[in-house]
């Protein structure tokens, strides 16, 4: 495979396509989580993420086009890490090769996860580079895996 998977620093212009990626309904479906209107997905990703200089967030870009991004973040005392791909960029390693670069740059450990439990391919992801399930938890009426990473 020739895909050139790189990271970078995420700028405000990567955001309108983090919305159109957030809203895709079969990503909607596979992960579990409602998407957000444009203002409160706006006043998310520059307050919270980018305005919060404890949160580690990275853009990944593959042969030169935006495909997601990559975010760790606490909550209370654990990190956590989370991710968001394109449906084009699903299927391909791209995850696997963005996640590979991630973990090398976010130090934490533990790192957490908890993926919805019905999103194989995002419990795969993680379970290959090293997170272990530690449980289930509840978001609303969803079932979710904790996962930890060592």
């Amino acid at each position: 495979m020739s895909d050139d998977v790189r990271l970078r620093d995420v700028v405000e212009a990567d955001l309108d396509v983090f919305l159109e990626q957030e809203h895709d309904p079969e990503a909607v479906r596979r992960s579990r989580f409602a998407p957000r209107e444009r203002e409160a997905f706006m006043r998310h990703w520059k307050t919270r993420v980018l305005g919060d200089p404890t949160v580690f967030v990275q853009a990944v870009v593959v042969d030169g086009a935006l495909a997601g991004n990559l975010v760790a973040w606490w909550e209370e005392d654990r990190r956590f890490i989370g991710y968001w791909f394109g449906r084009a960029f699903w299927g391909r390693g791209i995850g696997t090769r963005a996640m590979e670069l991630f973990l090398g740059k976010e130090q934490t450990r533990p790192l957490y996860a908890d993926p919805f439990h019905a999103n194989t391919a995002s419990v795969r992801l993680l379970e290959k580079h090293g997170f272990e399930r530690s449980g289930t938890i509840k978001h609303g009426e969803d079932e979710h895996i904790m996962l930890v990473l060592h």
